[in-house]
């Protein structure tokens, strides 16, 4: 009753709720601040400002002065109201209205308001609580006392009784100091999830970033592959149009100088058909004097005879030209297209300064280096090299040359039996213990085989990958400013096999290592793109 009096007490006569930072008047009168400043802002008009409750008028905009008090009151019973709300719990012994209780008895089972709590008695016997509405749940269930120990040994919460009867001579600990105890174990596994969870989260942020890299580079290579595209596009239609137009110049030319000649040799046709009707009328003549004084006899001659070379050879000469096309500038647009083939191949790839050589001064005794120092192959006689600083106990061996920028890959080809590993290492790799075998430190990376199955290892962690092996070529490609390391199998089409990604912080070399077979470098080029 006495919490719904100072309920209406509390609330703005003008929007009906607790006050908000409330604020007051001359008169006294409180409000909260935006709704006053509200009223007051309707009023400017007129000139006239008055109070909503009480009528005063002001002859200037009055002053708005903080009520300390009332809003630590508001907020306050603000508070106190939403606990009320969660718990929901009222006084048991207020039966007329519902008051919210504020305490509950263990010993009376009953739930105690403000009023019935100074009333109540003060015993050791009773225990009061949080309120709650399970208050027999905090009994023993045989006693039915109230539960004040805990047995470490049932873990289970025990009252006086229990510690005298079923859990004699076991452990048993006070609930507050169970409880507390409980609580520090909490408080530590909490902590633990809590670093797990900003490792996670540090994790998540880092993937995100990775992704958001990723699509950046895609989209950048994607515009790049676009415009390369274009251009080839625009290029090899120019060079279409150019050839096309060669050739319908050409074709016009050849059909203008074979028409011409055409329509000479109609009319020489004509000509000997001509000649040819006049001889056939004076061989049919039947008067010998009439056919030997035919005049122009000359003109009657053998027609090879009479035209020559000029009349037949010429003509030859012409038609001979003209059967086939110029080829010469198609042939030269066409070279044109592959130097344009050409320059964008440069434009993607660029060779090396120079090949994957390995390095004697590293390979172990027992691997045999070939003299164009591309192959190591496995022996059982040890090597009569000397013992260095630099030598690798294993059977392994890394290039000369390291890369500290750039795109590069290098081809290898593995034999079938044995095992063997490729990957890339810093030179400050151990040479003389166990952890110096690539893969088994966190100076290297490197694809292993081994009985037919792939699997890729770093810092002694291992991968085993899923898929079986379908060649014996194995591409490694580094993109040292993106920090990632790849490896393809070379089949038909080519197969991304792993991607390791690392901070890189020394020169990375080429590294080998070889058991019971032997391994050969293919080749290798550096790129602005690793090529798969």
């Amino acid at each position: 009753m006495a919490s719904a009096i100072l309920s209406d007490e509390l609330l703005c006569s003008i929007c009906l709720s607790i006050f908000k930072d409330p604020v007051m008047l001359r008169c006294g009168h409180n409000f909260c601040r935006v709704c006053i400043d509200r009223v007051l802002d309707t009023q400017d008009e007129s000139g006239v400002y008055s109070c909503p409750d009480c009528r005063e008028e002001f002859q200037e905009r009055p002053a708005l002065r903080r009520n300390i008090n009332l809003h630590n009151v508001a907020e306050r019973f603000l508070v106190t109201q939403q606990e009320q709300e969660i718990t929901g719990i009222c006084c048991t012994y207020c039966v007329d209205s519902p008051v919210p209780a504020v305490r509950s008895c263990l010993h009376c089972e009953a739930s105690l308001c403000e009023k019935h709590l100074r009333a109540h008695s003060k015993s050791p016997e009773h225990v009061l609580s949080d309120p709650s509405t399970s208050l027999e749940k905090r009994k023993c269930s045989v006693h039915k006392k109230i539960l004040e120990y805990y047995c470490t040994e049932d873990a289970a919460c025990i009252c006086v009784y229990c510690s005298a009867g079923e859990h004699r001579g076991h452990e048993v600990e006070m609930l507050h100091e169970a409880s507390e105890k409980k609580k520090n174990k909490l408080t530590k596994i909490l902590q633990k999830l809590i670093r797990k969870r900003e490792e996670t989260e540090e994790r998540v942020q880092n993937l995100e970033e990775r992704r958001k890299k990723a699509q950046e580079k895609a989209a950048g290579e994607a515009e790049r592959v676009t415009a390369l595209c274009t251009d080839i596009r625009r290029r090899v239609d120019d060079l279409e149009k150019k050839v096309l137009s060669e050739i319908s110049r050409q074709e016009k030319e050849e059909s203008l100088s074979l028409s011409a000649l055409i329509h000479h040799l109609e009319i020489k046709k004509d000509e000997l058909s001509r000649k040819m009707r006049h001889i056939e009328e004076l061989c049919n003549m039947t008067d010998p004097l009439t056919v030997l004084q035919e005049p122009d006899t000359g003109d009657l001659c053998d027609p090879e005879e009479e035209g020559g070379d000029e009349d037949t050879g010429g003509h030859d000469k012409q038609l001979h030209d003209g059967d086939d096309l110029d080829v010469a500038v198609i042939s030269h647009t066409l070279h044109t297209l592959c130097e344009v083939i050409t320059g964008i191949r440069s434009g993607i790839y660029v060779e090396g300064p120079a090949d994957i050589l390995l390095d004697v001064n590293s390979a172990g005794n027992y691997l045999l280096i070939s003299h164009d120092l591309k192959t190591a192959t496995c022996t059982e006689e040890k090597q009569k090299r000397p013992e260095t600083a630099e030598r690798f106990q294993y059977n392994q061996v890394m290039s000369r040359r390291g890369f500290t920028s750039g795109g590069h890959y290098w081809d290898v080809e593995g034999s079938r039996s044995g095992v063997w590993m490729v990957g890339m290492c810093y030179p400050s790799i151990d040479r003389r213990v166990p952890q110096s075998l690539i893969g088994n430190n966190n100076k290297s990376w490197c694809l292993g085989r081994y009985n037919n199955q792939y699997s890729v290892r770093h810092d002694w962690k291992e991968i085993r990958l899923p898929d079986k092996i379908s060649s014996d070529r194995v591409r490694i490609c580094l993109d040292y400013g993106a920090g990632q390391l790849s490896f393809y199998e070379l089949c038909d089409p080519i197969r991304h096999l792993h991607t390791f990604t690392a901070a890189f912080s020394e020169p990375l070399h080429a590294a080998l290592y070889v058991y019971g077979g032997s391994i050969k470098i293919l080749g290798g080029s550096s790129s602005r793109k690793n090529p798969s």
